[in-house]
């Protein structure tokens, strides 16, 4: 049996979001330039794309999003481990390869977090550098810059 895929798209300020998943949940959600137009979605994608323009808006915190990314063993602890990280809050890649138990895996943990298939909802963005300065980001420091902003702005 052909495992179904499905896809939309969201406009936000920050750019064209494109939103992937399967009949388990989402699988991938990354900034695109360029729109295909033959879109299909489905109950994983329409609250997706509902809690990320909340997200975006200032009004959500947490995502209750079913998820089904597709990664190694070790790219899917790192990943639980970003979906850890608080709201508004940020920790270095050596903390997460502390948390995973192999601290010696920074630069793996550095890897695993640029390969994360599904941006904003696992929180990549949030992992700095252990100096405290914004490291690479899949979609630009601007962007991650902006959703950190976005965040500290609505702390309590």
């Amino acid at each position: 049996m052909t495992e179904q895929r499905f896809t939309e798209y969201l406009k936000t300020t920050l750019g064209v979001l494109e939103i992937h998943a399967d009949n388990i949940g989402i699988t991938a959600i990354g900034f695109v330039t360029t729109l295909k137009y033959t879109t299909k979605g489905n109950l994983h994608t329409k609250q997706a794309a509902i809690q990320l323009t909340e997200y975006l808006a200032g009004n959500r915190t947490h995502f209750t999003l079913s998820l089904n990314p597709k990664g190694t063993e070790f790219q899917q602890q790192v990943w639980t481990q970003l979906l850890k990280i608080p709201f508004g809050q940020t920790c270095s890649y050596g903390s997460i390869a502390q948390k995973i138990n192999n601290p010696k895996a920074v630069r793996a943990v550095g890897a695993a977090n640029g390969r994360n298939p599904i941006t904003i909802v696992v929180p990549c963005h949030r992992v700095i550098g252990s100096n405290g300065k914004l490291t690479g980001y899949a979609w630009g420091t601007e962007i991650k810059s902006a959703l950190l902003t976005l965040e500290k702005n609505l702390q309590p």
